[in-house]
């Protein structure tokens, strides 16, 4: 949960840190509310004009945002941090009045004489998510919720209901909540995030600034953006104006199907400049799917550290191109050793797809569950090896 201080370098996301220079925090909803202050600045109006191009003439996003809206929902987080030293109401401050009534606000402070116990601060944030079934499941980033002793979720109609957390996952920054609705709520459906392309329109819907339902567009600018948060970044990159409380929520394609879920900004002010990061439907699906039965992800783990194959070293290796994942150490008694793989060797198939880089490895074997058998195909001293692994588990510490 953020302090709600802002620094001048280091991309805030999910709980870790980056050193991007000039990179200030991620769009990372979790500040203190009575420090927001919005700067209101005029936009343009965006315009919609199906999956590729935007014909000449007036263009709306209208019929897209009045069907899903009534599926996004804002999150409001409280949490305790810490304890305040004793003696919190020196005797000599007036009771009542205005002071009295901040002092107790601000600090969560029931009357408290001098040498009193210790009493914990209260901390809020908000950020936003939406409906994923019937059932009253809804998607969110985790470090909107991280640590939240309560989390309350305002529908579109101003109805607020509590919520509890069914599971959650730091690696990519998804967890699932989920609230009892007296009416069946509208839900979302996912859509193909492998087939968005580059420059198709994109829209965002969510609680910027605490400001409650918000629409966004633009453009998808980018895919497979690496922002060096953990080894399974592949984003979306956006540049629909998303800011502080739009983390959670969704990235909509033309055809009102979530296709990302907002994560994380790139700016050198804390405000939107139009390079927003998303989570790609299909990784936040699986994710979302696995958390909803298990309660938590499990991932496969090989134990090996790797590295990409630039041309330099495809040259020196007698590779045609600059492929595949170099194992620079294999763990001792992990999978990878069991079944016989050595330094230097360069994993080229995992269980059938194509090894292009590192990341992509280790997106594979991170969504591979434990004990699954697969086939691992190596380039060793000039030769195709083929391997068969058994997968431990990846620990959760």
């Amino acid at each position: 949960m953020s302090n709600g201080h802002m620094k001048d370098a280091g991309l805030v996301h999910g709980g870790r840190r980056t050193t991007w220079r000039y990179v200030v925090v991620a769009v990372a909803a979790i500040a203190l509310a009575p420090l927001l202050s919005p700067a209101f600045q005029a936009t343009d109006d965006s315009g919609e004009a199906g999956l590729a191009m935007a014909p000449p003439g007036a263009v709306s996003f209208a019929d897209v945002v009045e069907r899903v809206s009534p599926a996004v929902v804002n999150i409001a987080v409280t949490k305790r941090t810490g304890s305040m030293p004793t003696a919190v109401w020196p005797e000599h401050f007036p009771r009542g009045g205005e002071f009295e009534q901040f002092f107790r606000r601000f600090f969560d402070a029931p009357d408290r004489a001098p040498g009193g116990p210790r009493f914990p601060r209260r901390m809020r944030g908000a950020g936003s998510g939406f409906v994923i079934d019937t059932e009253g499941h809804i998607a969110t980033n985790q470090h909107v919720i991280d640590g939240a002793d309560e989390i309350v979720v305002t529908l579109q109609s101003g109805e607020q209901l509590k919520a509890v957390v069914i599971g959650q996952d730091e690696r990519t920054d998804l967890a699932l909540i989920k609230v009892d609705a007296s009416n069946e709520l509208t839900a979302l459906q996912f859509g193909d995030s492998d087939r968005a392309r580059v420059g198709e329109w994109v829209l965002a819907i969510g609680n910027p600034f605490g400001l409650g339902g918000t629409a966004t567009a633009g453009i998808i600018s980018a895919r497979g953006r690496d922002i060096r948060s953990g080894p399974y970044d592949d984003y979306l990159q956006i540049d629909a104006p998303i800011n502080s409380g739009n983390s959670g929520g969704p990235v909509f394609n033309t055809a009102g199907e979530v296709i990302g879920v907002n994560t994380a900004i790139f700016s050198p002010n804390g405000g939107s400049i139009g390079i927003g990061f998303a989570i790609p439907a299909n990784q936040a699906q699986a994710i979302l799917d696995e958390i909803r039965t298990d309660g938590a992800v499990e991932r496969g783990w090989l134990g090996v550290s790797i590295l990409s194959v630039d041309r330099e070293l495809a040259e020196s290796l007698g590779l045609d191109d600059a492929r595949g994942a170099r194992v620079a150490y294999v763990e001792q008694g992990s999978p990878a050793d069991r079944a016989g793989l050595l330094d230097g060797d360069v994993i080229m198939v995992f269980d059938g797809r194509a090894v292009d880089s590192a990341r992509t490895l280790s997106r594979l074997v991170g969504g591979t569950d434990a004990d699954d058998q697969v086939s691992i195909e190596v380039w060793r001293a000039g030769e195709t090896l083929e391997f068969t692994v058994e997968l431990g588990e990846l620990s959760s510490a």
